[in-house]
């Protein structure tokens, strides 16, 4: 299950680490780092970050903030919180963080609709969501969308082939509003290049 966390706690916490417990493996998906020169958080900044506070096996992916890893803490909710403290507390600001298992993404892959889209893969977009929407608006997510756009909404994953892209789509504007939950966006070719880090982190 997705978890996107928007409040932080306190220097007291600590996670309950126990040696010789099974790693989990997460995927981390910053929203709106390294843009326009605002919330900079350089790469390796943040594998140190992650590293520091008992992450294994840190990989990254594109300075837009992806991050696989390993980690004792089998409480995702406990683990986004502290992240986001210790980014605060290091740079200065809070990030939006979208904290997924391996599992997670692994199924938004295998359950992509259009998968005859895949091979232009930035023009397949898939929405991770806090959690599943109680009620979309997806009447209105019909009427805005230009000739050859689709979409999909599938549990917490919405799916947007835009094949003439999203940088002036009304639809992939509006999504998150229609949708009523946070959403983080990230193209084909990216999800499946941190999915397949985070396997990686696992071998």
């Amino acid at each position: 299950m997705a978890l996107f966390i928007d409040h932080s706690v306190g220097d007291s916490y600590r996670a309950p680490y126990r040696k010789g417990d099974r790693m989990k493996t997460y995927v981390a998906l910053f929203r709106g780092i390294n843009v326009g020169g605002n919330n900079v958080l350089p790469m390796k900044n943040l594998v140190a970050l992650l590293e520091n506070i008992g992450s294994k096996n840190v990989k990254t992916y594109i300075q837009s903030g992806n991050a696989a890893f390993e980690h004792e803490e089998e409480n995702a909710s406990l683990l986004s919180s502290r992240i986001r403290t210790t980014i605060k507390e290091s740079h200065g600001f809070e990030p939006h963080l979208l904290l997924l298992e391996l599992e997670d993404i692994e199924r938004a892959v295998k359950s992509n609709p259009f998968p005859e889209a895949e091979s232009e893969p930035k023009t397949l977009h898939l929405y991770f969501l806090a959690s599943v929407p109680n009620n979309p608006d997806l009447g209105a997510l019909e009427r805005i969308k230009s000739d050859g756009e689709r979409f999909a909404l599938k549990d917490d994953v919405f799916y947007l082939h835009a094949p003439a892209g999203i940088g002036r789509s009304k639809l992939a504007a509006n999504t998150e509003k229609a949708l009523g939950v946070a959403a983080t966006g990230r193209n084909w070719r990216t999800v499946c290049k941190v999915m397949a880090m985070a396997k990686e982190c696992v071998k």
